[in-house]
């Protein structure tokens, strides 16, 4: 199975969890995925959720000023959105358990 298929499936609950305890812009949270293990994760996917997930209203959203380059977005979690990541963990941890039930806890 290509963990490309399973990520689209759980990208944004990623992407919520990336941002769960630090704000962050668009390359910050994919470094964070990324060195979390999401190796496959693409730059154009992690910047059109955290947009997506900006515009359902779970995340909000500042600029700050960079004198070394252009000025970056930040986005951070808002009450909605820690909710959301609560509810989809749990769903998450749900399922998981179910696919290692089905499969055998030994791989």
């Amino acid at each position: 199975m290509e963990i490309s298929q399973l990520l689209k499936g759980v990208l944004d609950l990623a992407v919520l969890a990336a941002l769960r305890d630090e704000d962050g812009y668009g390359y910050d949270v994919l470094r964070r995925l990324r060195q979390a293990g999401l190796d496959e994760v693409g730059d154009a996917s992690v910047y059109g959720t955290l947009r997506r997930l900006y515009k359902a209203g779970v995340l909000t959203s500042y600029v700050v000023p960079s004198e070394e380059g252009p000025h970056r977005k930040y986005y951070s979690l808002n009450e909605l959105g820690r909710r959301r990541l609560a509810e989809s963990a749990r769903t998450w941890h749900t399922f998981a358990k179910t696919m290692d039930d089905l499969l055998g806890a030994t791989p």
